[in-house]
């Protein structure tokens, strides 16, 4: 009978020493897969941000090179029913527990937080939980809190997304994009003009589509480089100040981004509009490049390959009188 207890036991001790280490993986992994993901290291994130002055929580048209929807932001500046000169005096939070807001993404955190440091000390998610039949249970666990999570950010989102908002996207929008074939282009940039229900017409010109295509290698050079000052000429307050976070967390993991081969092969114009003093233009762009991070010690590729790739995004730009246009917001398609 001894020998019986005690081979229990030991099957027990090496359940829940296996069961401990699961949780010590899980709970670093985490917080790192929803951070990043090694096909969106490029410059943005792989999330949206920025402003679109009044139309920040209007879904832009689709166009040729974008034919789906684009994301609605996770990171702005803009409250529900401003436009740029009222934003916030910082930004959104972003990911998974930051679109509900303060309250409820500190919650939902807390909660599985709590419950992965709870695994640690034997208290299990829910409390109890021993053997090895538990690691099962675990994961159960986990995918239905962030499934609860998910759904409670999701109605509290609904709640706070301004519905006229959207109702009024289609009277602000103006004729669909126009084809205009440029040399050495798949599909150029599009040419026309934006409409807004208050908004004054503008007349997108050659020159500016140049402009466009200019600012989206340098905005990923500059990115590359780290090089925050020239980012400043490049892009508004806004976005500098999510480049920088993003940025940071990059030094954090001890790798830079690399993002090289940057080529426009289409490009299409949603719209365009003057609001006050300020020009904004929403241009669909997809481009080649090349997209690795890479380890600042070693130097070796820890996520991307060498392999060029595409990609398609949103880009708003923003120009005050006198200036250059700016980037001034980046969306990922659906």
């Amino acid at each position: 009978m001894p020998g019986i207890w005690e081979t229990n036991m030991n099957f027990s001790q090496r359940s829940r020493s296996l069961f401990k280490t699961i949780a010590v993986v899980l709970a670093l992994a985490l917080p790192t897969a929803l951070a990043i993901s090694s096909a969106d290291a490029r410059v943005g994130g792989g999330m949206s941000s920025g402003s679109r002055g009044s139309r920040t929580y209007s879904a832009p048209p689709s166009t040729t090179t974008a034919p789906g929807s684009t994301s609605q932001f996770n990171r702005t500046y803009t409250q529900p029913g401003a436009g740029m000169n009222s934003a916030a005096a910082a930004p959104a939070r972003g990911g998974l527990f930051g679109r509900a807001g303060g309250f409820m993404g500190g919650l939902a955190a807390g909660f599985l937080g709590a419950g992965l440091l709870g695994m640690l000390f034997g208290g299990g998610l829910f409390g109890g939980l021993g053997g090895l039949s538990s690691i099962i249970g675990l994961i159960i666990q986990i995918v239905l809190v962030v499934l609860v999570v998910r759904l409670a950010m999701s109605w509290w989102q609904r709640r706070h997304t301004p519905q006229a908002a959207y109702a009024n996207a289609d009277a602000g929008a103006g004729p669909g994009p126009q084809a205009n074939n440029r040399s050495g282009l798949g599909s150029g940039l599009g040419g026309g003009f934006g409409f807004g229900a208050n908004n004054a017409p503008l007349e997108i010109k050659p020159d500016d589509y140049e402009a466009f295509e200019r600012l989206l290698g340098d905005v990923q050079t500059a990115w590359s480089n780290e090089d925050v000052a020239k980012l400043h000429t490049l892009a508004t307050p806004e976005m500098v100040s999510y480049f920088e976070q993003d940025l940071g967390q990059n030094r954090a993991r001890n790798v830079v981004n690399k993002v090289s081969g940057v080529k426009l092969l289409q490009g299409d114009l949603a719209e365009a509009w003057r609001e006050g003093e300020t020009d904004y233009a929403t241009v669909a762009l997809r481009f080649a490049l090349t997209d690795k991070t890479l380890d600042r010690n070693t130097g070796a590729i820890v996520a991307g390959s060498e392999q060029p790739g595409e990609a398609t995004e949103v880009w708003t730009f923003a120009r005050r009188p006198g200036g250059a246009w700016e980037l001034s917001a980046i969306q990922q398609t659906n």
